[in-house]
């Protein structure tokens, strides 16, 4: 099937086989994937899709793994990794393919070429396909604060492959933009590229929003670099935040193996010590029982689960000790509130 594989996909691809996913996702679990295949760029990716489509395997497009869980077990079939990231500015407007990392490499790009639009999702772990799919948001800036901001905004147009198999341009309307989706959720369409529109402006005020921008994040979102997560893990209610409802049932730093709640921010479980997907089920079936319980509310996942999963960890929970000198935003909010 190996060989199968790369003569179909051809130059721009590399097949490996039994590939851990874990290191491809920002959680850091999943187990191997029975086939591995590396897009370099938009063609490669193109071919590599249409190959494992005509042979009708099991497959899904794995870009920075920000948003997804995969199973202990790993996955049977193919994993695609979007590796495209080729990036190209003809004056107001930049194509990008859709691997490319929004920050730093687009986002720094833009920047540098005093381009104003994408500044404001600096910081947040995504692909340009990721973005499309989720409909990147953020809040406008400081000091205000007062809307959000989506991806949708600057989006000019978009080549994908259809589920259809048609490569196809189409624009903003295509995709149905909502808080946190699009029309990528429900049709297995994939982005090759995206072209955003931009406008001229003062690098000063670009740069001093990424800067805000930043500083905002790391008050309320642990490091992905020492604290691998999937970002928030449960969908809001009513407009009500799962991570209020999360931190009012006292549920900051329960752990199960090696995955806890943060203290930081109530809506996201990091891998705090070589934690399994296993660990993941066990703390979220917890944390929805316990809201369910106490607040009547119930609790929805927002991430995507990939592939073949273990049973849960069994077991009680254990309750870490909060890390001494940790302020929180609403913390700091307070101290300095009238």
């Amino acid at each position: 099937m190996r060989q199968t594989l790369e003569k179909l996909i051809g130059e721009g691809s590399v097949v490996r086989e039994n590939i851990r996913l874990a290191p491809y996702t920002t959680m850091r679990v999943g187990g191997p994937a029975d086939f591995f295949v590396e897009a370099t760029n938009a063609t490669a990716l193109e071919r590599a899709v249409r190959a494992v489509r005509g042979l009708d395997l099991p497959y899904f497009l794995l870009g920075k793994g920000a948003n997804i869980v995969i199973g202990d077990g790993g996955f049977r079939g193919v994993v695609v990794h979007n590796s495209a990231d080729h990036i190209c500015f003809n004056g107001d407007l930049v194509t990008a393919e859709s691997g490319a990392t929004m920050y730093p490499d687009l986002i720094e790009l833009a920047a540098s070429r005093s381009l104003s639009g994408l500044e404001h999702y600096v910081g947040i772990p995504s692909t340009v396909g990721g973005a499309l799919w989720q409909n990147l948001h953020f809040l406008s800036p400081a000091p205000a604060r007062e809307r959000t901001m989506f991806i949708e905004e600057v989006l000019e147009y978009a080549d994908l492959l259809t589920e259809e198999n048609e490569s196809k341009r189409v624009g903003v309307d295509y995709f149905e933009f909502g808080y946190d989706k699009s029309i990528l959720h429900w049709r297995d369409d994939i982005v090759l590229s995206a072209t955003f529109r931009l406008q001229e402006a003062n690098q000063a005020d670009i740069y001093r929003i990424m800067k805000e921008n930043l500083a905002w994040r790391e008050l309320r979102h642990p490091d992905l670099k020492t604290e691998p997560s999937v970002g928030s893990i449960f969908k809001k209610i009513q407009g009500i935040g799962a991570g209020k409802l999360i931190d009012e049932c006292g549920l900051k730093g329960t752990c199960y193996g090696g995955m806890a709640i943060s203290h930081l921010h109530a809506n996201i479980i990091v891998n705090h010590a070589d934690g399994t997907a296993a660990d993941l089920q066990a703390l979220v079936a917890y944390v929805q029982k316990e809201v369910t319980q106490q607040t009547g509310y119930h609790l929805e996942t927002e991430v995507e689960f990939v592939g073949d999963f273990h049973p849960p960890t069994s077991g009680k929970p254990v309750f870490l000790p909060r890390p001494e000198g940790l302020v929180t935003a609403e913390e700091l909010a307070a101290r300095h509130s009238p």
